[in-house]
């Protein structure tokens, strides 16, 4: 029992004496390797000086480019082409014409003054062919009240035209009005009766 009090005496011993002795040379390696200095502060560094300006280089100019000249073309003719049929078109309708002016109305109907046609007036050309019947004549009154056309028809062509010479050279109007009274063209119609004397 002694002896492993002695032991573990022993072991403390050595123990202690290897921790300390090993901490006195730890720090004197510390203290040895520690050294002190000042600290400078750095220099901010110089500003670059811009780079110089590259040198002007003498080009040469480019090389002219002349264009060749015009290749002629000339083109064949095919002697088996078949003729092109150009159909005109139809040239466009014409506009329509514009409408005729619309005769002014009648205010005041042309009165008749005078002129008549009676059997007298029988043609005698037309008695001995024994020609009758009834022509129906229009004619146009004018602004002065005499009778400037006429157009005759229904019986023969002998009694219709002494029927429009009749008309034209004895028959007289006061002129038809318009709305403001002024005299006025007016078309009218006479049924003149032609009998064959007994």
């Amino acid at each position: 029992m002694v002896t492993i009090g002695l032991v573990a005496l022993l072991h403390v011993g050595v123990g202690y004496a290897l921790v300390t002795g090993l901490a006195i040379d730890a720090a004197k390696m510390v203290f040895e390797d520690l050294k002190t200095f000042d600290v400078q502060e750095d220099k901010p560094p110089e500003e670059e000086k811009p780079p110089p300006p590259p040198e002007k280089l003498d080009i040469p100019p480019p090389p002219r480019v002349t264009m060749p000249p015009p290749v002629n073309i000339t083109p064949v003719i095919s002697q088996n082409t078949m003729p092109v049929q150009i159909t005109p078109s139809a040239p466009p309708a014409p506009p329509p014409p514009p409408p005729p002016p619309a005769a002014p109305k009648v205010a005041q109907r042309a009165t008749q003054k005078g002129g008549s046609i009676s059997d007298e007036d029988y043609p005698p050309s037309s008695i001995r062919n024994e020609e009758a019947g009834t022509s129906v004549a229009t004619f146009t009154v004018g602004t002065d009240g005499k009778v400037s056309s006429c157009n005759a028809s229904g019986a023969s062509s002998a009694l219709d035209a002494e029927t429009c010479k009749l008309i034209i050279r004895r028959f007289r109007y006061k002129p038809a009005l318009d709305a403001n009274g002024s005299p006025i063209a007016e078309t009218k119609t006479q049924r003149v009766t032609w009998r064959l004397p007994k």
